[in-house]
């Protein structure tokens, strides 16, 4: 079976969690989105930021290209896990995929590190602004900035190891 795991990462987040998976599936192709020659596997692990809800536009464009194939998603977000945002990236994603005729193993997601350039744009927004720093999201920001952390990629290994046992 040819496997690739694939992603897009802008600050490293994303990179680790593909790391990660990769460490539980050795005999996998693992390959930024940049590298990527042809789509020609079995089973796809295509992994990236979230942007507006979705993947970031690199991990959105290759998702757009997949059909018809076993795939599994996974990403990085500067929410909390369990937020309403993480769940609607959840779907977006999903959608997306599915709306290629792909079957959708399952997907994975922790926090990450938001890019330092972000924040200091959030800290220029008027005060009444959606995204403007208040209290909540300040802490929320520096609660990510220690993700992914081991616990995170021991539960990306766990995901890969549950995505090969549910192809068997």
């Amino acid at each position: 079976m040819k496997i690739l795991i694939t992603y897009s990462s802008k600050t490293g987040n994303t990179e680790k969690v593909a790391k990660a998976i990769h460490e539980s599936i050795p005999e996998a192709s693992l390959l930024p989105i940049s590298e990527i020659v042809n789509l020609d596997y079995d089973l796809i692990f295509v992994g990236g930021w979230i942007d507006k809800a979705t993947f970031d536009q690199t991990a959105l464009t290759l998702a757009k290209q997949i059909f018809d194939k076993n795939v599994a998603y996974f990403f990085t977000l500067g929410a909390y896990p369990n937020s309403d945002h993480a769940k609607d990236c959840v779907n977006n994603i999903e959608t997306l995929l599915k709306d290629n005729n792909n079957n959708v193993l399952d997907g994975y997601f922790c926090q990450g590190a938001i890019d330092p350039k972000l924040i200091a744009w959030f800290s220029t927004l008027p005060s009444d602004h959606k995204m403007a720093p208040s209290e909540e999201r300040i802490k929320r920001w520096e609660d990510a900035k220690s993700h992914p952390d081991q616990s995170d990629l021991s539960k990306a290994k766990e995901f890969a190891l549950s995505i090969m046992n549910s192809i068997k």
